[in-house]
């Protein structure tokens, strides 16, 4: 009996202690439990009978597990490659000269990379099962992040297991929801992918127009000084790639740097194709303007172009490649890279600091492929004359895009018969953040003859005639 009264003295301290609006919002909520315990449950639903359930059931017809697909779905029409790929390759039974492969440098073809590679094949077997961060870490792994850290001239870099993932997963290890972040419209999809897993706040410039991300920047200063306080937290990234994927032209670097300090950005540079095929030793776009490595914060990369093989690396100061082995997705939850295709492109980076020719090589086929192929009656060529990805568009562009498609379709399959193998630019056009004029993509490689080049705008010069 003594308890009694000492409880109601704790009942009533407790509510002189308690704010009022606390006491009213535990006991709505006490109150909306009670409902949905005793009147909710019981009105859920009208029960059936055990006839009426048999009859519910004979008439239920399941969605189809794949929707009815169109037989012309572009992913459908799928050609064979039936031979290894190379300079010359075998598609659909009809033997070509390649120009659609982004095997840039002629690597793929290297008879000392594939020795080397299946030398790893047998010390240490197909693949290593498992993250970096765990048990997938092998000797040829560290071996490969200190040898791109040196050719780089960066302090530390990091290797991840996919092309595709190393520039997805990258972007968001930094930005962050609340950041901001300046792009090219024309970036390509993995860039576009990490910007939306990063939840930043986006601003698209027109394609390497220097006049309109300088508006967005002084947008921004003037959104910035009307919220001081927000501004004091708010991080800006630049964000760019050195060769465009989508356009095969060159970001202004220069420019870019000059912008990066006037407003204070972290600049980010995807150079998945403009490393190993710009500057006198392939190092990339730092190297073809000249510009001092400090002043980019983080350089992006695959490696499924110039050095042959599979996965990416980012390079950085010790600081940014640290936070990626903890932050960076594709870093902590993939398998890490195969042994063997690791120790590929260590073999290749051997071949770029012992045959530094090859860059200038690639370059000045470039040039002649450029030189020649803006030659074309019916297409017309867009790209830096020094990049091995061009674009040929229809020169009288048709006001249906699908339409333009199924020409340029039309063009790459008469192509192939006739020995060159080309192909249209693929996109996911329901999911790029902008529209992408619909083109073949050509690409170059170091192993070309005037005689190859000569052959293959001989061959799309009649085709496209024949089409268009």
């Amino acid at each position: 009996m003594v308890a009694i009264p000492y409880l109601f003295n704790e009942i009533e301290r407790i509510f002189e202690n308690t704010p009022l609006y606390v006491i009213v919002l535990e006991a709505f909520l006490l109150l909306s439990v009670i409902w949905l315990l005793l009147f909710k449950r019981n009105g859920r639903g009208k029960r059936y009978t055990k006839i009426e359930e048999e009859e519910i059931i004979s008439k239920y017809e399941p969605e189809p597990l794949i929707a009815e697909t169109d037989p012309n779905h572009p992913l459908l029409q799928t050609r064979l490659v039936q031979s290894k790929v190379g300079k010359r390759v075998v598609v659909d039974g009809h033997e070509c000269l390649n120009l659609a492969t982004h095997n840039y440098l002629g690597l793929l073809e290297d008879d000392k990379i594939l020795e080397d590679a299946c030398n790893t094949l047998k010390k240490y077997g197909v693949g290593s099962c498992g993250p970096r961060g765990f048990y997938g870490t092998m000797d040829v792994h560290l071996d490969l992040e200190e040898r791109l850290a040196k050719f780089t001239g960066m302090e530390e870099s990091v290797v991840y297991s996919y092309g595709f993932s190393t520039i997805a997963s990258a972007i968001p290890a930094y930005a962050k929801r609340g950041d901001v972040i300046f792009a090219d419209e024309m970036v390509n999809f993995a860039i576009q992918k990490g910007l939306d897993a990063s939840r930043s706040t986006i601003y698209y410039y027109k394609h390497n127009n220097m006049a309109d991300l300088e508006r967005l920047l002084i947008e921004q200063q003037e959104r910035d000084a009307k919220n001081p306080k927000k501004a004091a937290k708010t991080r800006r990234f630049l964000l760019a790639e050195g060769i465009y994927m989508n356009t095969g032209e060159i970001c202004p670097l220069p420019e870019l740097v000059a912008l990066r300090a006037k407003y204070k950005l972290r600049l980010f540079l995807d150079e998945s194709i403009s490393f190993g095929t710009l500057g006198k030793t392939g190092h990339g776009l730092t190297e073809h303007f000249n510009v001092d490595l400090i002043e980019v914060d983080l350089i992006m990369a695959g490696m499924e172009n110039s050095l042959a093989t599979i996965g990416g690396f980012c390079v950085g100061s010790h600081f940014i490649v640290e936070h990626q082995r903890l932050s960076g997705l594709g870093y902590c939850f993939s398998a890490s890279l195969p042994p063997l295709l690791t120790q590929a492109a260590i073999s290749a980076l051997d071949r770029f600091e012992t045959e530094p020719q090859m860059f200038t090589q690639l370059q000045e086929i470039s040039r002649n492929v450029q030189r020649i192929f803006g030659k074309f009656s019916k297409l017309k060529l867009r790209a830096n004359e020094l990049s091995p990805i061009k674009h040929l568009y229809i020169a009288e562009e048709r006001e249906n895009a699908d339409e333009e498609r199924e020409l340029l379709i039309r063009i790459a399959n008469k192509c192939i018969t006739k020995g060159v193998a080309v192909i249209e630019a693929r996109y996911l056009n329901n999911l790029e953040k902008h529209a992408i004029r619909q083109s073949i993509r050509i690409t170059v490689n170091r192993l070309l003859t005037d005689t190859d080049i000569k052959h293959a705008f001989d061959v799309i010069e009649s085709v496209s005639n024949e089409v268009l």
